[in-house]
């Protein structure tokens, strides 16, 4: 049997674990499982079908476990014995461990829709080869339906488009597209700019069956509508992938994830951590459970977990949900609340807006004109939300803005913001729009006005 002092099971957020546990314990041995042979970016998939070319150019290294001194082990584990501490594989090769952690990530979700299983349906699964298979039956496809309106499904669809002579369209059940994450006019900007690049978007309707004989054929909505299709996309979300926790006696909580505190430590064992898709998240604004799937907390978490594995060292103030992506060389972003979500809490809020170019002066080649929105509670000044569009200045500055919820800055606190600009980099430091969009709510919510 091999013995290690930490085990850890899962593909991406379990890399960034053991790496946060050696850079804390370089004395440990860690050993990593994953089923995967290879790793692929989750965020990166569906540039695989336009913009990167393939799955092969959208992987992580294993040397980045080498390096950091983590051995592998490419298999799948079938069982724990918490009391014995050990790992089974499937080959029946045992591990010993001092502390485990469960990284396995998530699972598409596949909804029970007549017709799911036939040829050419696809959900979107964090597999290589798979994805692959899926990469070269794109190639010969004349009409593509994704189903599916969130981040996945616009930028499958955007993506798939680009070298290719296909016909996309989308269907969604809720009125507007990416409107789970945005504002409404921020969701509207994002579908006008992906219909200008040629794809269709329904929006209010849902997929009544998948059509075809063995092999799609179309698409049948529950309008009585009917599209063609030689492939489906599944871009519906995800669940989390927590079979064998449950089957080791873990406690599940909101949405079947492992029930973790502060320091990602199981609420079942002590020496039982986990982390990312399958780690149960509490929300950085009322503590409570939500289900956000996002890299950039999984990764955070497991710095979080790999740190406090023999000593609490770290806690988890609560995912603050940051998101960007770009549709049709136009980015968004938003971080915390969108104004929909604050009212559905009840919050009272001011709202901030700025528009600017992100170069000064406007004119400078590449410029790009931003939009800022801010969300403030009206009882205490302190921000709340931000919400973007622009170039590709916005997928850092709403990491800007989520640095400022995280430390509970006021209105005047980024008022008072000096930040460093260029011309060709930066909006001028007169209109900058996050600052300004501050400047805006200073009065109101003095009460002065």
């Amino acid at each position: 049997m091999k013995q290690a002092d930490v085990v850890i099971l899962g593909g991406l957020s379990g890399i960034t674990a053991g790496i946060s546990c050696r850079r804390h314990y370089p004395d440990k041995k860690v050993i990593l499982i994953r089923k995967e042979g290879t790793v692929l970016i989750p965020c990166g998939i569906p540039y695989i079908y336009g913009t990167v070319g393939g799955p092969e150019n959208n992987v992580i290294p294993d040397g980045l476990l080498e390096s950091n001194g983590i051995e592998l082990i490419k298999g799948e584990a079938v069982d724990v014995d918490r009391k014995s501490k050990v790992v089974t594989m499937k080959d029946g090769e045992t591990i010993g461990y001092e502390k485990l952690v469960f990284a396995t990530g998530s699972v598409p979700l596949i909804p029970p829709i007549p017709g799911i299983e036939k040829e050419n349906v696809y959900p979107v699964k964090k597999e290589f080869d798979y994805l692959s298979h899926v990469y070269r039956h794109m190639n010969d496809v004349k009409d593509l339906v994704i189903i599916g309106g969130g981040f996945i499904g616009m930028e499958f669809a955007d993506e798939c488009r680009k070298g290719r002579d296909v016909n996309v369209t989308i269907v969604e059940a809720l009125p507007h597209c990416l409107q789970i994450a945005l504002d409404n006019e921020f969701c509207e900007e994002a579908q006008k700019k992906l219909e200008e690049a040629g794809v269709t978007i329904l929006v209010n309707e849902k997929v009544q069956a998948i059509l075809g004989d063995g092999r799609v054929t179309g698409v049948k909505l529950a309008s009585g509508q009917e599209l063609k299709a030689d492939m489906v996309i599944l871009g519906i979300g995800a669940v989390p992938n927590t079979e064998l926790a449950k089957k080791t006696g873990l406690e599940l909580g909101f949405r079947d994830t492992i029930k973790v505190d502060r320091y990602m430590q199981s609420y079942t064992d002590p020496d039982v951590y986990a982390c990312g898709d399958c780690a149960e998240k509490q929300s950085f604004f009322d503590g409570r459970p939500i289900g956000i799937m996002l890299a950039s907390i999984a990764t955070s978490e497991a710095r979080i977990a790999g740190a406090n594995l023999f000593s609490p060292t770290h806690h988890n103030c609560g995912s603050i949900s940051v998101f960007s992506t770009v549709i049709n060389d136009r980015a968004f972003g938003v971080a915390g609340l969108t104004e929909r979500t604050a009212t559905h809490m009840g919050a009272r809020i001011v709202i901030g807006t700025a528009e600017a170019p992100d170069t000064h002066p406007g004119g400078m080649p590449n410029s790009s004109h931003t939009k800022v929105k801010l969300l403030f509670s009206k009882d205490t000044g302190v921000i709340m939300g931000g919400s973007m569009s622009g170039g590709k200045s916005v997928g850092e500055m709403i990491n800007v803005v989520s640095a400022c919820i995280m430390h509970r800055m006021t209105a005047d606190d980024i008022v008072k913001f000096q930040m460093g600009t260029h011309p060709a980099l930066t909006s001028s430091p007169i209109v900058y729009p996050i600052v300004n969009a501050a400047c805006k709510v200073v009065i109101p919510l003095k009460g002065i006005v």
